[in-house]
């Protein structure tokens, strides 16, 4: 065998094309009140306040009418766009052709785009009133009122913990939240996870009568349905978890996609451009049915800040 032989030795290389590691599809749509939009703004929900029975002022005296108040909620939209070009004359040089997984990029951004602005809206400033610049108004975040604190019932941050999920269904519940037949979602991430699989309460079936654990997975837990997304915001290895009911929050959608693929002729070598192109907007509604639940967490930060 001449020694030369090595010169020849081929190279092989892979005709899979495979997206890095990445969240691919939403996890908060469908857990939220959701409406389709055009215009500037909109109201998806209008308040209605409550009245108190009271006795009669006499006999034969006038009536009083009771003011009954009224709330409206404003959620405004948010413009996105991804631009990817793909050159003619790359392409004859690779084995495959990577159009289709551009594709697939762009709806993995578009899905963690909804779940962000959901999670943004959950505790920022709401808008509420008539009308922009008609008798708006604002409407901040109250932790005193809607806050479970990192620190409850233990004498220092602790993470996610069946203490701090029973306080949040008595703050609802206190609220008049009907957490009987609303469906309840607790958004966490993988340190909520972990700090759930340790505790005693929720692994072992000696304190439910149903298991818990699904082929390890802790799924839903006193009522809660538990959605665990890396993209939730952590200040000072503190997480905020997101407890809510569906009609706590709102995402509207203006336009829910539009993937065009076009030939750039503009552009040297002809590249083909895939643009997508989304709108959408989110706000909190009403307060009590939504809160915000502090959990210790040194882990790393999660994906992005929203």
């Amino acid at each position: 065998m001449s020694e030369n032989l090595p010169k020849l030795a081929v190279e092989t290389f892979s005709t899979i094309l495979m997206l890095k590691l990445q969240q691919k599809q939403s996890k908060l749509r469908g857990r939220v009140m959701e409406g389709y939009h055009v215009g500037k703004q909109a109201s998806p929900i209008d308040y209605i306040g409550s009245i108190q029975m009271r006795a009669p002022a006499g006999r034969y005296t006038p009536n009083q009418p009771q003011n009954t108040d009224f709330t409206r909620r404003w959620v405004l939209p948010v413009d996105k766009e991804a631009y990817q070009l793909i050159d003619t004359f790359d392409k004859l040089r690779l084995l495959t052709d990577p159009t289709s997984r551009y594709s697939d990029v762009a709806m993995a951004a578009v899905a963690r785009e909804w779940d962000d602005r959901i999670i943004a809206a959950a505790f920022a400033t709401a808008t509420i009133g008539d009308s922009t610049g008609v008798g708006t108004t604002t409407e901040s975040f109250s932790t005193t009122n809607w806050s479970i604190a990192s620190t409850f019932a233990s004498t220092a941050a602790s993470g996610l913990t069946v203490a701090k999920m029973i306080e949040a269904k008595r703050i609802m519940r206190k609220a008049q939240v009907d957490v009987d037949d609303e469906e309840m979602t607790w958004i966490t991430n993988s340190q909520g996870e972990s700090d759930l699989l340790n505790q005693v309460q929720v692994v072992s079936t000696e304190f439910s009568d149903k298991p818990v654990l699904q082929e390890g997975k802790v799924t839903r837990f006193m009522g809660w349905n538990i959605i665990y997304s890396e993209r939730m915001i952590s200040t000072s290895s503190v997480r905020q978890n997101i407890a809510l009911v569906k009609s706590g929050a709102y995402l509207g959608v203006w336009k829910d996609v539009e993937n065009d693929l076009e030939r750039r002729r503009d552009l040297s070598g002809l590249p083909w451009q895939l643009a997508s192109l989304m709108t959408s907007g989110s706000t909190r509604l009403e307060p009590g049915r939504l809160l915000q639940v502090l959990c210790a967490d040194t882990s790393a930060a999660g994906d992005v800040t929203p």
